[in-house]
């Protein structure tokens, strides 16, 4: 059995779609947007910024944003193999995503990892992103199968000062 530890953590969920619907869901700007972010662009080495329909490619930068959340998330697509597997650099660690179909279902493993381990990081990336995975994972699963979202969009939570610890729909 693998020991469990601040410097990973792994998040698993069978989701009843197709792999290229989940694959868009993460790989697009316009995919990502219908479920988790409120703005994600995407631009090649280059600097072009890519369109709200193309996937990300290996060596793209983004830039994602989150309702209720007023910072930006910047990082780098490390590996991405246009079908079931991609690899960001995510908040000082990585985040890899995998997807495997299971019958009529999908099998979407996501594991973030190299996060340093002092007392901020276990407390902002392992426990606030292993929370946030959580929840976002489960909004992508209502998202797919019932056509719902479930995190906040109506009422502006950015003035509250622990909102990311204490709401679990941010």
């Amino acid at each position: 059995m693998e020991k469990l530890s601040f410097d990973s953590f792994t998040k698993k969920i069978y989701i009843n779609t197709t792999k290229e619907k989940l694959y868009w869901c993460w790989a697009t700007p316009e995919g990502i947007c219908s479920w988790f972010l409120r703005k994600a662009q995407y631009f090649s080495p280059e600097g072009e910024r890519r369109n709200e329909k193309d996937s990300m490619q290996i060596g793209d930068s983004y830039i994602w944003e989150w309702h209720n959340w007023d910072d930006q998330e910047k990082g780098q697509v490390i590996r991405n193999n246009g079908m079931d597997f991609l690899e960001i650099s995510f908040t000082d660690s990585k985040v890899s995503v995998q997807i495997e179909s299971q019958g009529n279902a999908c099998l979407l493993t996501l594991k973030q990892y190299d996060i340093p381990t002092d007392e901020e990081s276990r407390l902002n990336i392992h426990y606030g992103c292993s929370n946030g995975w959580t929840f976002w994972l489960a909004n992508l699963k209502a998202y797919l199968e019932h056509g719902i979202l479930l995190n906040e969009t109506e009422r502006d939570l950015r003035n509250i000062p622990l909102v990311g610890f204490e709401f679990v729909n941010l």
